[in-house]
């Protein structure tokens, strides 16, 4: 297992997440896993004998059901408080009420205590707003993150599904008002779909921001289960909730490139399609959520699968997305022959 630091803080992160979607099966989150206490905390404590030191969840995984599970188990575990990251959001609905989702300086407020109580510890490493708000000022919403961080209830902040100019945005306030800025942003990001490297990639190169990636097998398109010729049985995550959004064609493309390679390695499709974002500067840490132990060693499993140059290189091409503008037009200016120097008229002073 490797460790990187979280964006352009010290604070060294393992390369892998484990993610707690699958935990508490309450609600919509039944689609994505039933996980209870014991089943989870054995998860829980395989993860950390592979190294994983990073916890993703959020306060609305199933109603706050996957961070008391979280917690409880990393108290049975008997685990150090300094020995793991833990990382949860807010910003969905928690409440029936008008001021129960969003983020408002009062939801963030009340929001992180909540979860504090329920992941049993008194801070959090990394607390992350869960979409962007569309009615709370930017500002008021930094103040809030900044209040959390001088109270030292939370040490790091970031965002995750926002845009690129949303994230700049708040980047720029935050040095204007001398606010804590926002660390990292937790996207979607995979083989299946790359829309993240129009925008939010430059922007995450530039500001030196920790990527956390979710879903990186594509809801499960990716798992190895899946083909032109075959589908996954019925009861599996893709056939009960067809989530994120993928072009199918392409999709086929991407997967025809992965078994021949992972044929070739004698490894699991999903571990190329792991790998391939381990092998992504621009990636800090990718997400990976399990529902049995043996699913979660052949995730962690693709941190030792080396792919070639050529092997990325072929990857790239059948997944690559169609350049919208500017960024064609941009690209044309890259590639365009540059006039020599001594034809470049001289200024005086």
């Amino acid at each position: 297992m490797k460790y990187k630091t979280l964006g352009k803080t010290g604070l060294f992160v393992s390369e892998l997440c484990l993610g707690t979607m699958t935990f508490g099966g309450q609600g919509v989150w039944a689609n994505m896993g039933n996980v209870q206490q014991e089943d989870a905390q054995a998860l829980i404590a395989r993860a950390l004998e592979h190294g994983v030191n990073f916890i993703d969840t959020a306060d609305i995984y199933s109603n706050g059901a996957a961070e008391e599970i979280v917690g409880q188990s990393l108290k049975n575990l008997g685990v150090r408080r300094e020995d793991v990251v833990i990382a949860t959001k807010v910003y969905g609905p928690v409440g029936p009420g008008p001021n129960d989702h969003g983020n408002s300086r009062g939801h963030i407020l009340d929001s992180v205590k909540a979860s504090l109580k329920r992941l049993q510890v008194d801070h959090i490493d990394l607390y992350q707003l869960h979409g962007a708000d569309t009615v709370t000022p930017i500002e008021e919403s930094l103040a809030a993150l900044d209040t959390l961080v001088r109270q030292g209830l939370v040490r790091y902040v970031g965002v995750s599904n926002w845009s690129a100019w949303q994230m700049a945005r708040a980047l720029g306030h935050s040095e204007r008002l001398n606010l804590a800025k926002i660390v990292t942003t937790q996207n979607y990001y995979t083989l299946a779909g790359r829309d993240l490297e129009r925008e939010i990639v430059p922007l995450i190169r530039d500001e030196k921001l920790g990527l956390m990636v979710w879903s990186p097998l594509a809801g499960g398109l990716l798992s190895g289960k899946f083909g032109r010729d075959k589908q996954a049985e019925q009861g599996s995550r893709r056939t009960t909730f067809d989530f994120p959004p993928v072009a199918m064609d392409r999709a086929y493309q991407v997967i025809d490139a992965m078994e021949t390679i992972a044929a070739d390695k004698g490894v699991s499709v999903a571990q190329i399609a792991l790998a391939w974002l381990l092998h992504q500067p621009h990636v800090t840490s990718v997400i990976v959520g399990a529902k049995r132990i043996a699913q979660l060693d052949d995730n962690v499993g693709a941190t030792e699968v080396r792919l070639s140059a050529d092997e990325i290189a072929r990857l790239n091409d059948v997944s690559e997305i169609t350049k919208e503008y500017p960024a064609w037009m941009q690209r044309v200016r890259e590639v365009a022959p540059k006039p020599p120097l001594s034809a470049v008229p001289a200024t005086s002073d």
